[in-house]
């Protein structure tokens, strides 16, 4: 039976949740609006009047397309070029779903979307279910065709494993817009100590350039090297203006997935977005996006809002 307009307007109101859902699960926007569309398509053909609870229905068809994408997601970034890093999503965007825990902001963090990569797909689901959308682990065993007592022991593992990687402090957004002045100061000053000292000893740098924008196959590891390779990006040189087509980038201050960011634009167009992860010691991590695959979101979304001055004209 075709679907009626009840029908429809229940799936769209559950569209934004299941859209949160699946890019926490997968890290792209893009993958997870596909999926969530998938989602439609299935409702769409389904018995709509036998399912007696439409929410759990559509959460747990599409958390085993989000299954089947990690699986297949997994060999493909095998041969990736170079480091593969989440799509940061910027302040306001409303596929970051719900934020009022700790653990919903937590779950969102560029910091933790990239340690969960560590984590098997099952993890992934049972740990995004329960941390940011609250599910309880008979619920979570449905939606997985698994026990209660599997989901609890799932959780447990994928909760070790990205603790044993996190370092996040949870900070204020006027806090957020402090850090990242500091760092640019400190980044643009063409010395190395300045940036020294707001890093920590074990600091690491990462880039996603996706082989379309250059960026190292390998981390820069510890804060003399995190430094030095910080300075050199924000040194004038002409392979740089070339790379970005001769216009003149304007770096802003910001939050993305809820850390503090830069965002390096030109000509309107979202050329990067800096996410810096820190510490009670200081910024333990900077997760450089700038594969253009992965902001064109970031750029739909920067065109809707006024973002104010830029902090910083680059003379690249």
């Amino acid at each position: 039976m075709p679907l009626t307009m009840t029908d429809v307007d229940r799936f769209e109101a559950a569209r934004p949740r299941l859209e949160a859902i699946a890019y926490r699960m997968l890290g792209s926007s893009a993958e997870a609006e596909d999926l969530v569309q998938e989602t439609y398509l299935r409702w769409q053909a389904a018995d709509v009047e036998r399912i007696e609870v439409p929410e759990a229905w559509l959460t747990k068809v599409l958390t085993n397309l989000c299954l089947n994408q990690l699986t297949s997601a997994r060999a493909r970034r095998e041969t990736y070029v170079g480091q593969w890093l989440p799509e940061p999503l910027l302040e306001g965007d409303p596929m970051l779903g719900p934020a009022d825990t700790a653990e919903q902001r937590e779950s969102v963090s560029y910091a933790v979307l990239t340690l969960m990569e560590r984590l098997s797909p099952n993890e992934r689901a049972v740990y995004v279910l329960k941390e940011a959308f609250a599910y309880g682990h008979r619920e979570i065993a449905e939606i997985l065709d698994v026990s209660e007592a599997a989901s609890q022991q799932t959780f447990s593992r994928a909760k070790k494993h990205i603790a044993e990687g996190k370092a996040r402090t949870e900070i204020s957004e006027a806090a957020a817009k402090r850090i990242v002045e500091e760092f640019l100061a400190a980044a643009t000053s063409g010395e190395t100590e300045p940036l020294v000292k707001l890093l920590t000893s074990d600091a690491i740098a990462v880039g996603d350039g996706g082989g379309k924008i250059p960026a190292k196959a390998t981390p820069f590891e510890g804060a003399i090297a995190v430094a030095k390779f910080l300075r050199g990006m924000f040194k004038p040189a002409e392979s740089k203006r070339r790379m970005l087509g001769g216009g003149t980038p304007e770096v802003y201050a910001t939050t993305a997935n809820g850390s503090p960011a830069l965002v390096i634009v030109v000509d309107g167009r979202v050329f990067g977005v800096m996410c810096l992860e820190r510490s009670d010691e200081g910024i333990v991590a900077v997760r450089s996006q700038v594969n253009p695959d992965k902001l064109q979101r970031a750029t739909e979304l920067w065109a809707t809002a006024d973002r104010g001055e830029p902090l910083f004209l680059a003379d690249w």
